[in-house]
């Protein structure tokens, strides 16, 4: 027996640490954390914090927008970046990259685990999960909300399934954590929002139901029913307490409350949404897009699987620890998520954790009900100590395997070099520093992240910040660079001392008959323009 259940943690710890191998593999070989262009800011920005010792409150680095209010809302990350690029140069950025992608996969596979209490559920559902998102966009801070979005959402789910609050103490400190890394703190507020104002629903429905006619009470009792019960009031004022905890956390930075200012000016942003493909609705031209939708309707599916468990459970002798009927903070979660992550791309983990999340637990339901008490004792036991060498022992596994598969997928410094100059304006840039001109510069809006980084004497005309920039500025530049007639009057592209582009886009072409610029470099990738 014994060495049987040594076999399955043996298999157990080889394939969690094959997981992690595939998820580090799949970063170090895409290079997205150097070619994605918003690193670029991200990095110059932190070198401003760190040289200055402060937090900017104005656009920074941009010549169009210096003046403008601006609040650097993932500074903590930021500071990180630009720390790993000062010790270690574009290795720091890489291996930055590769561990925050690492992170997230941690996160999910520690949250399912927990949630599902199996080990292959959880290791199935976490492949799945990263394969639907993970590496559909690049490792900037919003990888840092992703995890901590699952261990909130483990940690409120705990608390619901064993009405005990206790573990909910921990939430104040995760969101002064998250409130300075970045803005999507709010996904997590309204994660905690939405648990307290169930639990006050129900209680809600149960005192109506007290006062109400007879008829009227029993609808009310029978909503109260479908919903899994009623929490007491001692959980209820406890949760608020939790709550008013958690925004108060997230007002103890050097921005106090201004990332609420921030977020609500993200809410009427209508232009960006529009011409910027991340944050454009799924097309549903990609496998991991359908692998969402799949996510999302199993979700939906698990949560009434895991409501007809409870009632059978309920009509039974062998009770549960749960409650009866469809959990209204997970019902309610989903269809928010749904709303939420199909309308941009780029959100689209805020559906796949949740219905990972139901899905876990339907499992752990289905567990509960099937499973006699011999057989969940053939489940090999961990003690404390021998969890923490085991996770020891993965992390040392996976960082020798990557260290041997950076070598073979070019990833050293000259690799990352390369993938850079193949993206970037690098040998343009070079050539303006051997044949000097009078800025200022015109820039596309890709590339000004980079250009803050690799020419920082002149500040960029636009880049990724749209929360800077605004529809207005951002309408400009995507008419000018699309070559449509208002680039003639565009009057940042008038008062510009030189212009560099990339060679694709319209305004390119169409710069080498206009009477106010010469054309004086030109490869296949940028194109450089100096005033007459």
């Amino acid at each position: 027996m014994l060495k049987s259940l040594a076999h399955i943690r043996s298999l157990q710890l080889g394939a969690l640490t094959a997981l992690f191998i595939v998820v580090g593999t799949a970063a170090l070989r895409l290079k997205y954390f150097v070619i994605d262009s918003d690193i670029w800011w991200h990095l110059k920005v932190g070198d401003w914090i760190v040289e200055h010792l402060a937090v900017p409150h104005t656009g920074i680095l941009s010549r169009t927008a210096a003046t403008r209010p601006w609040v650097a809302y993932s500074w903590g990350y930021e500071v990180l970046l630009s720390r790993a690029y000062a010790w270690f140069g574009l290795i720091g950025i890489g291996v930055f990259g590769t561990l925050l992608t690492l992170l997230v996969a941690l996160a999910i596979y520690w949250m399912l685990l927990r949630l599902s209490g199996r080990f292959w559920i959880a290791w199935i559902l976490t492949g799945v999960v990263c394969w639907s998102f993970l590496f559909n966009g690049t490792p900037r801070p919003f990888f840092f909300s992703i995890a901590l979005f699952a261990v909130t959402l483990t940690l409120l789910l705990e608390a619901g399934r064993g009405a005990d609050l206790k573990k909910l103490y921990w939430l104040p400190l995760i969101f002064f954590v998250w409130a300075n890394l970045h803005i999507q703190f709010i996904y997590g507020l309204f994660l905690v929002g939405l648990f307290m104002s169930v639990s006050l629903a129900r209680t809600l429905l149960s005192a109506l139901a007290r006062v109400a006619p007879p008829r009227v009470a029993r609808t009310l009792l029978s909503a109260l029913d479908l919903t899994g019960g009623e929490k007491s009031p001692p959980q209820n004022a406890r949760l608020i307490a939790i709550f008013a905890a958690c925004v108060f956390a997230t007002l103890l930075g050097p921005y106090f409350y201004h990332p609420y200012v921030v977020v609500f000016e993200y809410s009427k942003a209508k232009f960006t949404y529009s011409v910027i493909v991340e944050l454009q609705p799924l097309s549903f031209r990609y496998a991991s897009e359908f692998l969402e939708l799949l996510l999302a309707a199993s979700g939906f599916f698990a949560l009434g699987w895991q409501a007809n468990l409870g009632r059978a459970r309920h009509s039974s002798p062998r009770q549960s620890d749960a409650p009866p009927g469809i959990d209204l903070f997970k019902l309610a979660l989903l269809t928010a998520a749904v709303v939420v992550a199909f309308r941009t791309m780029r959100d689209a983990w805020f559906i796949c954790l949740p219905a990972a999340a139901c899905i876990a637990e339907a499992f752990r339901a289905r567990a509960l009900e099937s499973r006699s008490q011999s057989e969940r004792e053939q489940e090999p036991a961990v003690s404390s100590r021998q969890a923490w060498l085991e996770n020891l022992a993965i992390a040392a596994a996976v960082a020798v395997c990557l260290i041997f598969v950076a070598g073979a997928v070019d990833f050293n410094e000259r690799g990352l070099d390369r993938a850079i100059s193949a993206d970037y304006p690098v040998n343009a840039i070079n050539f303006l520093r051997r044949n000097p001109v009078r800025g200022p510069i015109y820039n596309n809006l890709n590339w000004g992240g980079f250009l803050m980084w690799y020419m920082p004497d002149f500040p960029v005309a636009i880049d990724g910040r749209n929360d800077l920039y605004g529809d207005d500025l951002d309408k400009i530049f995507y008419s000018s660079e699309s070559a449509q007639d208002s680039y003639k009057t565009d009057p940042y592209l008038d008062h510009a001392g030189f212009v560099l582009l990339d060679s694709k886009l319209p305004l390119a072409k169409v710069l080498t008959i206009d009477p106010r610029f010469d054309l004086i470099y030109h490869d296949e990738i940028a194109t450089v323009f100096a005033r007459r």
